[in-house]
């Protein structure tokens, strides 16, 4: 039978060092708060739900927790005692029995479900507590995880430790599984008789042996336990989350010319064969399918590029944008809701917005739909193998029917017929000689107000 867990998550800090109007835990890494990626490890490592332990801003911080098919609840920690009393806070769900309990913390978005298996894997095999650990060739200020015969024996804070114990590189994460059957009962028994007067969770490793319990370590990736204190460790996150994202679409099959260039979200989908060039910002939303190719400079959030299809250098797709196969939005265009069908061309200096552009459609250079009225956006409709010229201005609601064509420095405010073409700008007039008598009344002038002066 599938032993059940219950994931007890920690973010109740005041997050004093992240200098931020806001906790700790709600500040993005990949375009999401950084929580959400606790939770998402938890539920990969097959928990069945989520005692969400918070304090500073407790809606927001459930609200950015919650997650489609997890059960997060959460407990709010009235006093900062210590992980051990922040662990009791959630005394409600532990009680319900389950077969395992994770601890983890929500300033750790790293971390992934590995180490977490790892550790209800160790007490399925018999162990009432499973440490996580890493090893690193920079211990000082960790505590050390001290192993012998295959067994935990203590977690050794520096100032405590001897010269022996210190020149140990294995580490305590703070990352904990607990027998859930006994973790109330061990719980229970954290002392707070320290120099701080706080309830410790390391002390249930040396409660656990007092009682003949088994416990045990697993290791981790020091990269996976990297918590985050403050606005630089932050930056340091969300280079190594990018770094091991973008490691994992080059070995899946996209191609990026200058990787530590490219800037992914969460939630990025990118097909194999696809080429991303240097300097591309994926928002949230953004999906990639195989064959496309972004070019340099662009920024795309919330947009769908099919396959073949190629977009900037210099572009921008907003959310709603939907480029269909072999389409192409080129430098210095942006789209905005608006779907363009196979094989389209937008080539340059183009801004669509809330638009439908059929297949084969070629839209000039500095054409505009001028989708809103300063109350209300509308929509406009242009047909399959339309032509619109350069410098055309389409000013929704308005139809431009298959095959037609609108003229250069057009202003469109009424419906174009299918294989009709659409003239909307003044006549041109010329004035012989009219461009000297100007210079000379504008030179007349000048030259009376420099008299003047």
């Amino acid at each position: 039978m599938e032993r059940t867990c219950l994931a007890v998550i920690l973010a109740a800090g005041d997050s004093t060092r992240m200098k931020s109007s806001k906790s700790k835990v709600l500040h993005p890494v990949a375009g999401r708060p950084m929580i959400a990626h606790v939770v998402e490890a938890v539920a990969s490592a097959g928990i069945s739900s989520v005692a969400l332990v918070v304090g500073r801003d407790a809606e927001a911080v459930s609200k950015a927790a919650s997650t489609d098919g997890v059960g997060v609840e959460s407990y709010l920690q009235q006093q900062r005692l210590g992980t051990g009393h922040a662990v009791l806070a959630a005394r409600e769900a532990i009680a319900r029995g389950y077969d395992d309990i994770l601890v983890t913390y929500g300033d750790v978005p790293l971390q992934t479900d590995g180490p977490l298996k790892a550790a209800r894997q160790g007490l399925a095999d018999g162990s009432d507590i499973v440490v996580i650990g890493f090893h690193t060739d920079r211990p000082t200020g960790y505590g050390r995880l001290l192993v012998k015969d295959g067994e935990l024996i203590a977690i050794r804070e520096e100032k405590d430790a001897t010269d022996a114990e210190r020149a140990v590189t294995w580490c305590n994460s703070g990352l904990m599984a607990i027998n859930g059957r006994k973790a109330l009962d061990l719980l229970s028994r954290i002392g707070n008789a320290n120099a701080k007067g706080e309830f410790y969770l390391t002390d249930l490793v040396e409660i656990a042996r007092s009682l003949g319990s088994r416990v045990t370590a697993v290791d981790a990736p020091e990269i996976e336990m990297t918590g985050c204190n403050n606005r630089a460790e932050l930056a340091v996150i969300e280079r190594f989350w990018q770094e091991r994202r973008r490691r994992e679409m080059m070995l899946a099959g996209v191609t990026m010319i200058a990787p530590e260039t490219v800037f992914l979200s969460y939630d990025t989908v990118i097909g194999q064969d696809a080429l991303i060039e240097p300097n591309v910002v994926f928002g949230p939303g953004a999906v990639i399918d195989s064959g496309a190719v972004i070019h340099a400079f662009s920024h795309i959030e919330g947009a769908h590029v099919s396959e073949s299809a190629t977009v900037g250098p210099f572009a921008r797709l907003r959310p709603g944008a939907d480029l269909a196969n072999g389409s192409k939005v080129g430098n210095f265009c942006e789209v905005k809701n608006g779907r363009l069908g196979e094989g389209a061309k937008v080539n340059h200096l183009t801004y669509i917005g809330d638009a439908v552009v059929g297949a084969g459609s070629n839209i000039g250079a500095g054409t505009i739909t001028c989708n809103y009225d300063g109350v209300n956006k509308s929509e406009t409709v242009i047909g399959e193998n339309a032509f619109i010229g350069s410098n055309s201005s389409l000013v929704a609601p308005v139809t431009i029917g298959d095959g037609a064509y609108v003229g250069s420095g057009s202003v469109i405010t009424a419906d174009v017929p299918a294989d009709a073409l659409a003239l909307g700008r003044a006549r041109q007039e010329i004035k012989p000689g009219r461009a000297t008598l100007l210079r000379e009344r504008a030179l007349a002038s000048k030259a009376a107000k420099k008299a003047k002066a």
